[in-house]
């Protein structure tokens, strides 16, 4: 399993029209075949700063998700309301893998 992360600047005078990208952009990552975790909105702190994560199978598939993002209408209008509206400032993305099972220490070998 491949994770990407994106660590967004946001204008903090269009977090409503962020948060319309960030539940379509859910939406269409799960339908076309990810799992999103979530975007993560500022609350307190710095209000210009955002984050999702989601999770493909591979790197394969999350390869076969952005070709198929470049003639799908609705990823198309995602992008075309953000650049629109201008809420995304810039954005980083970075890939990790996740460790989702624990362990007790005895397990582990540490005691």
């Amino acid at each position: 399993m491949i994770t990407c992360t994106l660590t967004y600047r946001i204008d903090s005078y269009q977090i409503e029209a962020f948060e319309t990208y960030a539940k379509v952009w859910i939406h269409l990552v799960n339908r076309m075949g990810g799992q999103h975790h979530g975007y993560f909105l500022p609350h307190e702190g710095a209000n210009d700063v955002a984050w999702c994560m989601f999770s493909f199978p591979s790197l394969a598939a999350y390869e076969d998700y952005r070709s198929a993002m470049a003639d799908d209408p609705e990823c198309q209008a995602a992008y075309a309301h953000a650049e629109k509206t201008r809420c995304i400032r810039s954005y980083e993305r970075s890939f990790t893998r996740p460790v989702l099972t624990g362990a007790s220490p005895q397990e582990l070998g540490l005691a």
